[in-house]
This record gives structure tokens, sequence and C-alpha cells, in this order.
């Protein structure tokens, strides 16, 4: 019921002002993934990560950071723990001449040890709940909107929000058991091997 209102504030806004984003997975995709890090000195980027990033933001997308953070909920650090993880990666990607649009976490886990954070909400992956608030709270154009997440249920949220996904692949392999819902548009190794397949799709320069 929420995600319907979300949706439906998201439908009345003007579509001639819409931006269209990158929805950015944080660990594994755009950071690498040191399980329940909140220590900004230990967070390092992925290969190709600045460089997908610029590619992306001289085109005209917003970058926006979606993330689970279930550490809140398990009792492994604090919600306040992420201020100083959203300013980390502000001050790296500033280093670039990038800017962070967005940071949407979700600190939320239903077996959670805190009960205020121990619910099934509507905004933890691969539930849409993040994405969709981040579209109606910096006017989105969703249906030119990619996530690129290196999970199934990044796939999963991006597909069910209504934007193109992007797998980071690593060492997955195809699970022939995924749903509809689980299948990427595209496959990716790197960031910016991702950035460079929504360039050519979008048919903003030629790769």
């Amino acid at each position: 019921m929420e995600n319907q209102k979300i949706l439906h504030l998201t439908n009345n806004l003007n579509s001639q002002s819409k931006i269209p984003a990158v929805f950015i997975d944080k660990d594994g995709t755009l950071i690498e993934d040191v399980p329940y890090n909140v220590d900004p000195q230990l967070m390092r980027l992925t290969t190709g990560a600045i460089e997908g990033l610029q590619l992306l933001s001289k085109a005209g997308y917003k970058l926006i950071i979606i993330t689970n953070q279930s550490g809140v909920a398990r009792g492994y650090f604090p919600e306040s723990s992420l201020v100083a993880v959203e300013a980390r990666l502000s001050e790296v990607l500033a280093e670039g001449n990038l800017l962070l649009d967005g940071f949407y976490y979700c600190p939320h886990h239903p077996n959670g040890v805190v009960s205020e954070y121990a619910i099934d909400c509507d905004c933890r992956k691969p539930k849409p709940g993040l994405i969709l608030r981040a579209v109606v709270e910096h006017n989105i154009d969703l249906q030119n909107s990619w996530l690129i997440g290196d999970s199934l249920s990044d796939v999963e949220a991006g597909k069910l929000a209504g934007c193109k996904t992007i797998l980071i692949a690593h060492d997955h392999k195809p699970n022939l058991q995924m749903s509809h819902l689980q299948i990427p548009h595209h496959i990716a190794s790197t960031l910016s091997r991702a950035a460079q397949i929504i360039l050519y799709d979008e048919h903003n320069f030629q790769i």
C-alpha cells in the first residue's frame, strides 16, 4: 500500500522536469565488500568506480546510493554510524569531481535483535521502497533510470521499481532457479563497464 502511494505521487510529478538517475548498491558495487563495516578508513572504491560514475554524471544522470544496512537491526553498529559512511563516500567522490545526489539505506531486518529495527519493512531490498522514495524526493525519470548492484536482490528491487538493471557479476554463475524479477537487463564486470552499457543503450554517445 505504501509503495502504491509513492508511485501515485511519482505519476503526478511534472514529467518535463524529471531527471534520470542511476541507483547504485554500496557494498560490492561502489566499494569493496567488507561485511558490516562502518569504519570510513576501511572503505575502498571498487575497480573502475570513479571512471564509471564520471561517465554517468557527464551524461546527466543523478547518482544515488541504495543500500541495505541490516547491521543496525542486528546490533552490530548504531544507525548514527552511517552518517560518517555517507560523509566519507561524498568526500571520496568529490575527489573525482562527483556529487553524490542521495544516500538511502534500510536499517531493518525482520530477524534483528534491536526491536526498533526488527521489522518486515518496505525499504529492505529486494523491496523497492528506497528507490521509490528517492524517485519522489529527487523528481526522477524512473523509466529512463537504472539500478546497478551485485546481488539478485538488487536486480529484483530495480525491476519492481520499474527501472532497468545491471548485475555486477564478480564470480557469480547463472542460477537456473532465478525468477524473472531476478534476471538483469545486462551483466557487467565493473561499474565502469556498467556505465558504458548504459550510455550505449541510451544512445547518449557511441562507446
